[in-house]
């Protein structure tokens, strides 16, 4: 007979799940009928449909759910709500700004694996357990691979599709045997257990091998958030691989590495339960030098790109530095005495929103203005953009504005938010809280650095007259995502509260001290 809890937390979890359902089935369907009847328009808007009907079921489910138990799978808190409807408007918005490369012959498969890539991201946020956050992470991987060798008719198509494969399957390995010491250690998957298991055992002394679990999964998401030394993939895939797919690699795997590593660690979530990697063991101090090593590699690198998918991908890993500073300032917290105005966490989760908003709209504008037979490769083909096309150029420079992080535009308020977590980082350890500060300095100096290339490019929009004629391009829609992203950047340029308190609820601050916690344990 069956157990009627088992039942109640097994209709618990599939309504929780219900709009990630709603993805991934859009996509079977898509899937199978593609294979009778391929045409673009009709699968473009199937796919909205199943990305607004997932939005309907996460806007009003909520609402009907029965209690979960903490030994669930999934987790319905507001971290998970937050990642969903990130998901959710990136798969929104990516339907939109694919049209341009998306043809006949693979609409359907197209969009189906960029849904299911997008279901993938929403179940990381709500993973509760290793399994479920590793099926997780696969789910956006997978269709990630088809994605690439897709249109893999040139070499350099089938280069960037192979090394993303071979790589992400290396990455793959790594996580399942970090995950595979954390279960030995503990003795269950669940994260919440996890948590309570090392921190009650840090009471006495951290085993060692924690240390190494929490080296490897930090290995693992360094990999997807293009992390130095984990990032030498970027450029060769984002110079080999359609902009639209890349576009999606830009955004994508960023959210789930940074989500991931935070459910792995205890950074998210109302319980406060931080894993015991706090400025006693050595992991804050391994996170600091992959931060500073990441923002001023990808920095000086990008200055030497002529080829702008190129300078992008190098600022990809640039800014995943910065974001990486986030996690930094989180390790601090278990030293706090009172809670500090950044959390860390919600700063990176503000940033991911305005990072995805301004480099997804810069490979819109670079797919729009592009054809099969004159794409954008060189920031050259941008010379006198201003001229042919004013407002593909207006929106351009307001992402460039915004990746360097000029005030009014939402890449401002993401960094502002991660320097003043760095500089109030809570800790008692002088030499630590001079490594924050010296962590925001780093940062202050590789943005000056960054403003280089990404003026540079504005330059050669405003400043220099057409090297070409005018491209005609009919791919409306693309256009359209990149003046809704060019907006909504400066619209939470100017207001980012809605981000930011969304973030803070997502990634509260713990209101006591982490360690008086865990001594009343």
């Amino acid at each position: 007979m069956t157990d009627p809890l088992l039942q109640q937390t097994l209709k618990g979890v599939f309504r929780l799940a219900a709009p990630e359902i709603a993805l991934v089935g859009t996509a079977c369907v898509v899937f199978l009928f593609g294979c009778l009847y391929n045409r673009r328009w009709l699968w473009f808007v199937v796919s909205l449909l199943g990305v607004v009907l997932a939005g309907v079921l996460a806007g009003t489910i909520k609402t009907q759910m029965p209690p979960i138990p903490s030994a669930a799978p999934l987790i319905p808190d507001a971290a998970a709500q937050f990642v969903r409807w990130v998901a959710l408007v990136g798969a929104f918005v990516l339907v939109f700004v694919s049209w341009a490369e998306v043809d006949r012959t693979n609409a359907a498969e197209y969009y189906a694996c960029l849904l299911t890539a997008a279901a993938g991201v929403s179940l990381v946020g709500r993973a509760n357990d290793l399994i479920t956050l590793f099926l997780a992470l696969e789910l956006l991987s997978i269709p990630t691979y088809i994605l690439l060798y897709l249109p893999a008719r040139t070499k350099l198509n089938q280069e960037a599709a192979a090394k993303y494969f071979l790589l992400s399957v290396m990455s793959s390995a790594v996580m399942l045997f970090g995950f595979s010491y954390l279960y030995g250690l503990t003795g269950s998957v669940n994260l919440t257990v996890i948590a309570d298991a090392l921190t009650k055992a840090h009471a006495e002394a951290l085993n060692p091998m924690a240390l190494v679990a929490a080296v490897m999964v930090i290995a693992a998401m360094a990999f997807r958030v293009t992390a130095v030394p984990f990032h030498f993939y970027a450029p060769d895939v984002y110079e080999g691989a359609p902009a639209g797919v890349v576009a999606q690699l830009a955004f994508f795997p960023k959210v789930a590495g940074f989500v991931a590593l935070a459910r792995v660690f205890g950074l998210l979530g109302a319980d406060g339960r931080h894993l015991p990697f706090d400025t006693n063991t050595q992991v804050p101090l391994l996170l600091w030098i992959i931060a500073v090593m990441t923002m001023c590699l990808g920095n000086v690198l990008a200055l030497l790109q002529d080829n702008v998918r190129r300078m992008l991908a190098y600022s990809s890993v640039a800014h995943g530095g910065y974001m990486l500073m986030g996690v930094v300032v989180a390790s601090s917290l278990p030293d706090a005495k009172a809670p500090p105005d950044v959390g860390g966490i919600d700063a990176v989760l503000v940033y991911l929103v305005a990072y995805g908003m301004m480099t997804v709209g810069s490979f819109a504008v670079i797919l729009f203005l592009s054809t099969p037979e004159r794409p954008v490769e060189s920031i050259d083909d941008l010379a006198g953009l201003s001229q042919s096309h004013p407002i593909s150029a207006g929106a351009m420079a307001v992402f460039m504005f915004s990746l360097i992080g000029l005030p009014l535009t939402a890449g401002f308020a993401g960094k502002l938010l991660l320097f003043v977590g760095a500089i109030d980082a809570p800790t008692d350890s002088p030499a630590m809280r001079d490594l924050y500060r010296w962590l925001a300095v780093f940062a202050a100096v590789n943005a000056a650095v960054g403003a280089y290339y990404y003026l540079r490019v504005v330059g050669v929009m405003f400043l220099r007259t057409p090297i070409r004629p005018p491209v005609r391009s009919r791919a409306v829609p693309t256009f359209l995502a990149a003046v809704a992203l060019a907006g909504g950047t400066l619209f939470f340029g100017v207001y980012p509260e809605p981000i930011a308190r969304a973030a803070r609820k997502a990634a509260p601050v713990p209101s006591a001290p982490a360690k008086a916690t865990t001594d009343a344990r």
